[in-house]
């Protein structure tokens, strides 16, 4: 007997390293040092800060995966595992440097997981960072045949006397929400129920009854990758755009993720009224007979990163973000409270 017979390709594994790297190449930049196949991978910090802070974070895809794996669909997914971490990153003002991921597997598949490492690569070269290094783990009997799992880390710097930590927000200040790309990669075990219930497939395509027809699938709709809101918000950071603060908006919503960035003693008023919540959360809504409040305590709800800015700069904030063709609506505004979010 061998490692193979036991379920576990070595020739396989060191094809499919020789595959991605290329797509992992696609995403150096300055500071990387070495190439890919290294025990650790290397990054020089940049220059140019006087007392750097690194920031990190890490996450995951969580049950979208069962959507790419039943629409056979792969290419998205590595760009909502970079996503989900770099969002996360940028909220404290911190550009991303680097990323790792970590891929688990039954078997090794090479042509679906090359799909999925183009992905990663394609959300890191979006977001500005280096793909610098992963591990990809064989373990038969563990996964399905067919499905794997992912994880993302992230590293990223900032100018300590810059970090956004809630410290800059005041009362008064106005919230702008950026436009998410659709639900993201948060409330699936929910959105997986709804469909299953309903008895739909993930090709049917839903009738929203809006003015514009709809003619993708559920599981396009779905597969839609998380939006990296990374470029064009350092852009207005270090415009000094009179950005206060910033929330990535995953699981949990607006309520659980948007009193994060706030300081003592305040809380924050959103009306739903003032931005255009997308067909496929209605929908969801209709079909799982879900209520208002559950529904925003679960789904972004069409706003994937909250802005808080200086009142005196919301419409030159609000200009910026139209012309990077990222929509942006103004929200809400801070309140005296408690670090709450207050639904009108």
């Amino acid at each position: 007997m061998d490692y193979r017979e036991a379920g576990v390709d070595i020739e396989a594994g060191r094809t499919f390293v020789e595959q991605i790297r290329g797509h992992v190449a696609q995403t150096n930049r300055p500071g990387v040092l070495g190439e890919l196949g290294g025990f650790g991978g290397l990054f020089e910090l940049p220059t140019g800060y006087r007392q750097p802070v690194l920031v990190s974070g890490t996450d995951g895809v969580g049950t979208k995966l069962k959507i790419a794996h039943a629409c056979d669909r792969h290419d998205t997914v590595g760009i909502d595992l970079v996503a989900m971490c770099v969002n996360d990153v940028l909220t404290s003002g911190a550009e991303p440097l680097f990323f790792l991921d970590y891929l688990a597997t039954s078997k090794l598949e090479p042509a679906q997981l090359v799909e999925v490492v183009k992905g990663i690569a394609q959300g890191c070269q979006i977001a500005g960072c280096a793909l610098l290094g992963g591990e990809t783990a064989e373990m038969p009997g563990f996964y399905s045949k067919g499905e794997y799992d992912l994880a993302g880390f992230c590293v990223g710097i900032a100018e300590k006397a810059k970090l956004l930590n809630g410290s800059q927000v005041q009362i008064g200040d106005v919230v702008i929400g950026l436009a998410s790309s659709g639900v993201h990669s948060n409330g699936f075990s929910l959105v997986r129920k709804i469909v299953a219930d309903g008895g739909f497939a993930w090709n049917y395509i839903p009738d929203f009854s809006t003015t514009t027809p709809n003619d993708r699938s559920l599981g396009e709709i779905l597969l839609a990758p998380t939006q990296i809101y990374v470029k064009p918000v350092l852009a207005a950071l270090r415009s000094d755009l009179g950005i206060h603060g910033l929330a990535h908006i995953t699981g949990g919503g607006l309520p659980e993720n948007l009193p994060r960035c706030l300081g003592q003693g305040q809380s924050v008023r959103v009306s739903t009224k003032n931005w255009k919540i997308p067909p496929i959360f209605n929908w969801l809504a209709e079909q799982g007979k879900v209520e208002k409040l559950e529904m925003f305590n679960t789904f972004n709800m069409g706003i994937g990163m909250a802005v808080v800015v200086e009142p005196t700069k919301v419409e030159g904030v609000l200009q910026w973000f139209q012309s990077q063709d990222l929509p942006a609506d103004r929200i809400g505004k801070v309140v005296a409270g408690d670090r709450q979010l207050l639904l009108d």
